[in-house]
């Protein structure tokens, strides 16, 4: 615990250390207050709860508790929090879980245990049925900072808990929200299992999500990463497989008057069987920009997605400061390939970068909206240029979809695949956080030279 304190006199004696975020703003970060003393395990926690949570202790949530206004909580690595349908984390202030690879931290429900049983309906799979609450952040958040951390089972309505400052749905919640635009979030090599609606609600704040693995997030519907509102930041280097809508979104919705532009930097994420719970032709299953958002998305792979990757144009998106390529798609399937670019309500532009090239299925007009004009047969590109992943054999021998947890499956890349040395390795990322190893993030990957979220020479995903 000493380290926390040792860094806050160091940064207030020294002032606010000074951060680039891009041509157009600079903004001061300095580390959030203190954490208290140590936190006991001896009884459930309930209500105000600030300090520190100790490595290999184990607590119990008696009740939903909250992180106050200009307090800090802090997980060191090897933290274990169980919580029931009663209890979740409403953050006011700050909450940093320091997870490591070797001791990751956990926040779960007791006794319950993953089933990845193929084809189970929603309301009989323990990931879906909302077993906590999840973690809720207000507009005075400050931070939330995830390392390495695990979060389970959640997704069970706050209600009315801490009134209108903690956005909600009816019998459902989001296993993440944050919603401060001067705040940060921000998550590292954690996983997320399970969900009943959007996985990530980001309404808006400044955001760096790497290096995540996200499995049967979202419910009857839900999106994973659903960046909205004025919201900035990259998303890079995630795994997202069984996705209920799609895996990541960016749009300017809700945006509040005098607000900045929702703004995402999208790049090597790898999508498997993702749009569990749309039909073809309806949102997504991968990748969707919409509503004024503008960004890019480079050096993805989609695996039998329902549907490809969508630019929207109604409300349509920001596409002239909109860019991407350099994106790959598989269909085990005829169902599959046809639905890699969809029509009417979108104006996704095929690019000579993308796998498989547009020339070999689409006729040359496609980027119009008129669906007249867009039918095509994907026959030609369905089961083309297999992306050789060390243990999850394409085409899949089982039902479209009924994957949709990592289990044994390992999506790293062979020698020999497509996907490597096809990325685009120009793209910038939009870096709007602190770059720190405990109140910010630890690093920023650069865009990778192979396609997914796995690159050849180790780097990347961690998991």
């Amino acid at each position: 615990m000493k380290r926390y304190l040792a860094f806050f006199v160091v940064c207030t004696f020294l002032g606010c250390t000074k951060w680039a975020q891009d041509k157009q703003n600079i903004y001061y970060y300095k580390a959030p207050p203190p954490p208290g003393g140590a936190i006991s395990d001896s009884t459930p926690l309930c209500g105000s709860v600030k300090g520190v949570m100790l490595t290999g202790k184990t607590y119990t949530l008696g009740c939903t508790i909250n992180v106050p206004s200009g307090d800090t909580l802090i997980l060191e690595p090897g933290v274990t929090i169980h919580a029931d349908v009663n209890s979740g984390i409403i953050v006011h202030g700050t909450l940093i879980s320091l997870g490591t690879k070797d001791q990751p931290n956990f926040m779960t429900v007791a006794g319950v245990t993953k089933n990845n049983t193929q084809g189970l309906p929603l309301g009989q799979d323990s990931a879906h049925i909302g077993l906590w609450k999840g973690i809720m952040c207000d507009t005075s958040c400050k931070a939330l900072i995830l390392k390495w951390t695990h979060i389970d089972f959640a997704g069970a309505s706050y209600g009315n808990v801490d009134g209108p400052s903690v956005e909600q749905s009816a019998g459902t919640s989001f296993n993440i929200l944050f919603q401060n635009p001067n705040g940060y979030f921000i998550m590292e090599d954690s996983w997320v299992y399970g969900g009943t609606d959007d996985c990530i609600r980001i309404s808006n704040g400044k955001i760096h999500v790497f290096r995540n693995t996200f499995e049967k997030c979202g419910g009857s519907g839900g999106d994973c990463v659903n960046s909205k509102g004025g919201t900035q930041g990259t998303v890079a280097y995630n795994l997202f497989i069984g996705t209920a809508y799609n895996g990541q979104k960016a749009s300017n919705k809700g945006q509040p008057v005098g607000a900045v532009q929702t703004n995402i930097v999208m790049y090597n994420s790898t999508f498997v069987n993702g749009g569990v719970q749309i039909v073809a032709g309806q949102r997504a299953g991968g990748i969707d920009f919409e509503q004024g958002a503008k960004g890019a998305f480079f050096n993805n792979a989609f695996i039998n997605c329902r549907v490809g990757y969508r630019v929207v144009n109604n409300p349509v998106a920001d596409t002239a400061n909109l860019t991407y390529g350099n994106n790959y798609q598989w269909a085990d399937s005829l169902v599959i390939a046809n639905q890699f670019f969809t029509f009417g309500g979108v104006c996704t532009k095929p690019m000579p970068t993308d796998i498989p090239n547009p020339s070999l299925y689409l006729p040359s007009n496609f980027y119009y909206p008129d669906p007249p004009a867009n039918s095509y047969d994907g026959t030609p590109v369905v089961q083309y240029e297999n992306p050789r992943f060390l243990n999850y054999s394409l085409p899949q021998s089982g039902p479209l979809f009924s994957i949709t947890a990592v289990g044994s499956y390992d999506f790293h890349l062979t020698p020999g695949s497509p996907l490597i040395g096809k990325g685009n390795t120009s793209v910038t990322p939009l870096v709007v956080v602190p770059i720190d190893p405990t109140y910010g993030a630890t690093e920023v990957t650069p865009p990778g030279a192979d396609l997914g979220c796995y690159q050849i020479n180790g780097s990347g995903n961690q998991h």
